[in-house]
C-alpha cells in the first residue's frame, strides 16, 4: 500500500548556522546544554539520503513531505531572512530531485517579510515544485489572521495548495504566565509537546475562523497535524458557545468553517481515543497520515495505521489517498 506521511522534518546545518544564536535563543530554543535539546535528532534532521530512505523502507513509507524544523527564515528580519528562506527551499528542492518519487516539499518562508513570503511560496510552488507551505506557529507573536500576512493567505488559496499549520514555541510572555515556576524539565515540556504546542496551534485555526480570514479566502486550504489539535473535541463545544456571534459576523458556523477547510494528520499520535474523536468529528476523507519523524518512529506510526479499526477503504484514503488529492501528488 502506498503510504505518504506529510509531517517529517529536516535542517541544513549550514543554513540554520546563519541566524544568530541570540535571536534562536529569545525565540525560546534551548541551548545544547539543556536537557531537551538532547531529544531533538539533529543528525537525523539532517540527513537526506540512505539513512533516511531506508528508515522509511523498514516501515514500507512510500514518500515523505519534508518541512523545515526551526529555528527558520521566520526569526530573521529583511534581505537576510528572504535569502534564508530561499537557500532552505533550494537545498530541500535538490534533496527531492535526487529521490523524486520518495521526497515532496512544503515552502519555507520569509514571514517577517509578508510580500516576499507570498512571492516565495509562489516560487517554490511554481518552480519547485513544492505542494504547499509550512508555518511554524505565530511570527514575532502574529498569527496568520493578522491583516499583514493577506498575502500569504491569498496566494496560497490561489495556488490551491494547503497551509500545513505547525506548532512553535509560545512567546515569552504566554510561557511565563502559563508554564514558568514548575519543577524540573516540566514547564518546557508542559510548554511544548505535552500541551503548549497543540493548544496554540488550536488557537491558530479558531482565530483564522472566528477572525474571518476563512471566510475572505474560502478557497484556502489547512492542514494541522497531531490529530487535529484537540480541535475535534472541542469542536461541538466551541459551535455552541460561539454560535450567537457567528451568525452576525461570520457567512457559516465555526464547525462547518473548520470542516469546510481544514484536514487534519496523525503526526506523533498513535493511539486509538483521539483517532476516534478525530474520526468522529471530521471523518475519513478528512484524516491523512503522518509520522513527525524524526521525533517520532516510522515503525510506530506505520503499525498503527495497520491497526486501525476503519474499512480497507478508509485505510487507503488515510494512507495517501486524500493527501494525493490535497497535495496533488502524483501516484
Amino acid at each position: 500500500m502506498r503510504i505518504v506521511a506529510l509531517e517529517e522534518h529536516f535542517t541544513v546545518p549550514r543554513i540554520a548556522a546563519g541566524i544568530a544564536p541570540e535571536v534562536v535563543a529569545r525565540r525560546g530554543f534551548p541551548g545544547p546544554d539543556f536537557p531537551w535539546a538532547q531529544t531533538l535528532k539533529r543528525s537525523e534532521l539532517a540527513e537526506l539520503g540512505a539513512a533516511r530512505l531506508a528508515d522509511m523502507d523498514q516501515s514500507g513509507i512510500s514518500v515523505q513531505v519534508l518541512s523545515v524544523a526551526g529555528p527558520g527564515a521566520d526569526l530573521v528580519p529583511g534581505q537576510a531572512g528572504i535569502d534564508l528562506a530561499r537557500a532552505y527551499n533550494d537545498a530541500l528542492a535538490e534533496a527531492c530531485a535526487r529521490h523524486p518519487t520518495r521526497f515532496r516539499g512544503f515552502a519555507h518562508l520569509p514571514l517577517l517579510a509578508p510580500e516576499a513570503a507570498a512571492a516565495e511560496l509562489e516560487r517554490a510552488v511554481r518552480d519547485l515544485g513544492f505542494h504547499g507551505v509550512l508555518v511554524n506557529g505565530a511570527t514575532d507573536g502574529r498569527f496568520l489572521d493578522h491583516p499583514m500576512y493577506a498575502p500569504v493567505l491569498a496566494q496560497a488559496a490561489a495556488l490551491e495548495l494547503p497551509i500545513y499549520l505547525h506548532p512553535g514555541i509560545p512567546t515569552p510572555a504566554v510561557r511565563a504566565a502559563y508554564f514558568d515556576d514548575l519543577p524540573g524539565n516540566f514547564g518546557f515540556t508542559l510548554a511544548l509537546s505535552a500541551w503548549g504546542w497543540h493548544a496554540d496551534t488550536a488557537i491558530h485555526v479558531l482565530r483564522l475562523a472566528l477572525g474571518g480570514a476563512l471566510d475572505r479566502h474560502p478557497g484556502l486550504r489547512l492542514v494541522i497535524g497531531h490529530m487535529g489539535e484537540a480541535l475535534p473535541f472541542m469542536l461541538d463545544r466551541i459551535d455552541e458557545t460561539t454560535a450567537a456571534e457567528a451568525k452576525l459576523r461570520l457567512r457559516r458556523s465555526v464547525r462547518q468553517t473548520i470542516l469546510d477547510q481544514v484536514w487534519i494528520t496523525t503526526s506523533g499520535f498513535f493511539t486509538l481515543t483521539p483517532f476516534m474523536a478525530a474520526l468522529m468529528a471530521f471523518g475519513a476523507d478528512r484524516i491523512m497520515f503522518s509520522v513527525d519523524y524524526p521525533f517520532a518512529s516510522n515503525a510506530r506510526a506505520r503499525a498503527f495505521l495497520d491497526a486501525l479499526p476503519v474499512s480497507p477503504a478508509d485505510r487507503a484514503k488515510i494512507a495517501h489517498g486524500n493527501a494525493d488529492r490535497l497535495l496533488r501528488l502524483a501516484g
